[in-house]
């Protein structure tokens, strides 16, 4: 069923209430009509973490969760003197301070327009007291209205409208930040991960990390992902470091890496130990930056109770991706659906063509095959003619049905009856069964395009069979049906998905399905 959004949202800025009452009658509470389909489509960067996690874990790395929430502590303990720049690109977290709310005497007013009767203000003014406390959850606050005060659940949520409080409430800064790098959260793990077992430490994490940055665009997102390692041993050198960082990547494809020392340390690294790392591109040969790797601090690490050496390994997921897929858009990489063109396969097209309407029973479905069997059976009979098709029990009913023409000096079916469907170079195009061999553009088509399977008796059919269902049930003694001439999908019972029909028109495609079929089939019940 497709909603009239538009319709909907007319009715929700008139009353919303209303609106959202009326709603819940547009979902279908019995039958089945759905099941799934095999889209299955993996995202690329799940796909990386995937694979990164298991060459991790083959290395002979414990996988760790760290936690995206930071206190600016951290970062403060981490990066010293440096933190202050460090923080101006860090997402901050802010909360809704719960305000008081009082209830005078025209609110009560307004109230009774809501609930006719009302007589419990003194336990609704309990309510927003004990929200105020933080004695009751702002997501079950309705909850306790409606069980607390009798209300039904829409005059509830009309209350909580009347209060300007709930919609001018502010956010409020607090200390928690989102983690800009993984090693904000790396400290306080090894902190206490050093107690759990003797060293060394093999540890990896992956997720997100996030970043204030001054603009979006192909190559910054304010939300990217990082492979994260840490090793912390009694004793390790840069050289040993940078062996396992090559011994990584080789287990991810690149086999020739660089480390670049870094000019500049950022403070939460040991001096002259922080490295860019570099990976040649396999097809260009280009060598691009893909992390960062070094020691810890040990004045960082001292703030931590830590009293040896930690190497880190930090890899940009998104930035291996891009290098694997040729993508030069990270936004495009990541999120598809927001910053790339639409594009549908000759084989995507085509599977996203379907009846409009066909059986919901087996013996309706073999009702269909048996007009499609009769109609390419009997296709070139002269007219007037009738042929059966089947003869059984549908819905209890005993049915007969016939494939007829009675007009005169044409042919059981039209000359398009069986024209098959194709799809080529984004284009749906009809194709008769013969006569094709002379015309060039057919020829391209049959020999290149995508085939549905589908031809027009097959959706015809298929269309016969669901008003022979619907028949049977009414209790009709007979029922006709003809199709003529197809223009469009629609004649002759096809529809294609509303994404790919969007992409054929905004893409100057076509859909060229006409032709004369002239069917008609007959059901006729006799008890």
């Amino acid at each position: 069923m497709r909603f009239d959004v538009r319709e909907i949202r007319v009715k929700a800025e008139k009353d919303y209430e209303k609106a959202w009452l009326e709603s819940g009658e547009l979902i279908e509470k019995k039958g089945r009509f759905f099941s799934l389909q095999n889209k299955s489509r993996p995202h690329p960067l799940q796909e990386l973490i995937a694979e990164v996690r298991r060459v991790f874990l083959d290395l002979g790395f414990t996988e760790v969760v760290l936690p995206i929430l930071v206190d600016k502590k951290e970062v403060q303990a981490q990066y010293g003197p440096e933190a202050a720049v460090i923080l101006d690109r860090i997402f901050f977290l802010a909360g809704l301070e719960r305000p008081d709310i009082g209830i005078s005497r025209k609110k009560l007013l307004e109230i009774e327009k809501i609930v006719p009767g009302f007589d419990s203000p003194k336990q609704l003014q309990g309510i927003f007291r004990r929200y105020k406390k933080g004695e009751i959850d702002a997501d079950e606050m309705v909850e306790v209205m409606v069980q607390e005060l009798g209300v039904k659940e829409e005059q509830a949520t009309a209350i909580l409208s009347l209060f300007p409080e709930f919609r001018e409430l502010r956010p409020v800064p607090m200390d928690l930040t989102l983690r800009s790098h993984t090693t904000a959260a790396w400290f306080g793990a090894l902190r206490e991960l050093q107690r759990w077992e003797p060293l060394p430490l093999q540890l990896f994490s992956i997720g997100p990390k996030f970043r204030r940055e001054q603009r979006l665009d192909e190559s910054h997102l304010y939300e990217s992902w990082t492979a994260s390692m840490v090793i912390m041993a009694e004793r390790m050198s840069l050289e040993d470091g940078e062996e396992v960082t090559r011994k990584i990547f080789s287990k991810l494809g690149f086999d020739e890496v660089r480390l670049v020392r870094k000019t500049t340390t950022s403070k939460y690294y040991a001096p002259q130990t922080e490295s860019e790392v570099f990976v040649r591109h396999p097809k260009t040969g280009e060598y691009l930056e893909v992390g960062d790797a070094g020691f810890y601090s040990p004045v960082s690490l001292s703030r931590y109770d830590i009293a040896y050496p930690v190497f880190n390994l930090g890899i940009g997921l998104e930035r291996v991706l891009m290098i694997r897929t040729g993508e030069t858009d990270i936004r495009a990489l990541v999120f598809p659906y927001l910053y790339r063109e639409v594009k549908f396969s000759d084989e995507e097209l085509a599977a996203a063509i379907r009846f409009q309407r066909e059986p919901s029973t087996e013996a309706g479905r073999r009702i269909a095959e048996a007009i499609v069997r009769t109609a390419r059976e009997h296709a070139d009979e002269p007219s007037p003619c009738e042929f059966r098709a089947c003869e059984g029990e549908i819905a209890g009913r005993r049915v007969v049905v016939k494939v007829v023409e009675p007009e005169s000096n044409t042919k059981l079916i039209g000359p398009a009856g069986f024209n098959e469907i194709y799809v080529y170079d984004g284009n749906v195009i009809g194709v008769p069964p013969k006569g094709w061999e002379k015309d060039e553009f057919l020829n391209t088509v049959r020999s290149r395009g995508r085939a549905t399977g589908i031809s027009y008796m097959d959706a015809f059919a298929a269309l016969a069979a669901h008003e022979i269902e619907r028949a049977a049930q009414r209790g009709d003694r007979e029922v006709k049906i003809r199709v003529r001439a197809a223009k469009s999908l629609s004649d002759v019972n096809l529809e294609l998905d509303g994404a790919a029909q969007r992409y054929i028109t905004s893409n100057n495609k076509r859909i060229d399905i006409r032709g004369p079929i002239f069917a008609t089939i007959v059901a006729e019940f006799t008890s």
